[in-house]
């Protein structure tokens, strides 16, 4: 075989992978927004392309007094501003303590933290449950939050001290000599330099709280505290319950958030989670 001939049916293998994971992922989400554009409740009796579509379980979702999803909404944004931002601002100290400084336990330390990520969230839910039932956190955001802002410390952070390693510290000891102390040096040179990979971990965290279930449904008791995969998920749990329509609904406008932060974030992804994981 010549080798134009190789490198064409490479190409061609190439697209046609392309073009079966394009379908693989993008039927489901068709599926999703053409269901939530059917008339009806019913999952059988919905179409992929409804012959006469209507915006109604989307005006449902918002005006019917019995729905409870802006509050889900209210509660699902709030989790995940305070988990990105608390997240963002914990990861930053501890990642450049082990970056930059050398002390008694630091090698064990970033072997804990990758220990840590080895083990399911499964292993944990035991003992988050009792832990925030002793301090009267359980059934709360605040206790959520908290469970979501210490359970990626040990990703973050290993992942924003890569990111560190590779800023020259050079760059440290000339602040240093014009006069700037470690937390100067800290807010002065390593954070606008971190900024990349700083929107990667705001955006992962950003997202979690939206696409999380099995945390919420074990920490929340009260509809009122919901967040929204776990109060979609009633729309459909109940034995007698035939709202995959409305379900589809929300379901869509969940990625309107995640969308923006996304858009106003993309310029630091790729170059943040590539230069993340080049030095460890």
């Amino acid at each position: 075989m010549s080798r134009k001939a190789k490198s064409t049916l490479e190409v061609t293998l190439i697209y046609l992978f392309l073009a079966f994971m394009a379908v693989i992922i993008g039927y489901p989400l068709l599926w999703t927004v053409g269901m939530s554009l059917n008339p009806g409740t019913s999952l059988y009796s919905a179409q992929l392309i409804p012959d006469n579509w209507s915006l109604v379980h989307y005006k449902w979702l918002f005006t019917d007094p019995s729905s409870d999803y802006l509050t889900w909404y209210k509660n699902s944004v709030i989790v995940a501003v305070a988990n990105a931002f608390f997240s963002v601002v914990l990861t930053s100290f501890v990642a450049y303590a082990f970056s930059r400084y050398r002390f008694v336990g630091r090698k064990y330390g970033l072997y804990a933290f990758l220990l840590l990520q080895m083990f399911p969230a499964m292993m944990a839910m035991v003992a988050i449950y009792v832990m925030l039932n002793m301090v009267n956190l359980l059934d709360s955001l605040i206790g959520l939050t908290l469970i979501y802002i210490g359970g990626q410390i040990p990703f973050n952070a290993w992942l924003v001290k890569g990111y560190f390693d590779t800023i020259p510290k050079e760059l440290d000891e000339a602040a240093r000599i014009d006069g700037a102390g470690h937390l100067g040096v800290f807010f002065r040179i390593m954070l606008p330099l971190a900024k990349p990979i700083l929107g990667v971990v705001a955006l992962f965290n950003f997202m979690a709280p939206f696409v999380d279930f099995l945390l919420p449904r074990i920490i929340l008791r009260n509809p009122e505290n919901f967040t929204l995969a776990l109060g979609l998920f009633n729309f459909i749990s109940n034995q007698f319950d035939n709202n995959f329509t409305r379900f589809a609904a929300g379901s869509i406008l969940i990625a309107v958030p995640i969308a923006i932060v996304y858009l106003l974030s993309q310029r630091f992804l790729i170059s943040g989670l590539t230069a993340g994981g080049t030095k460890g």
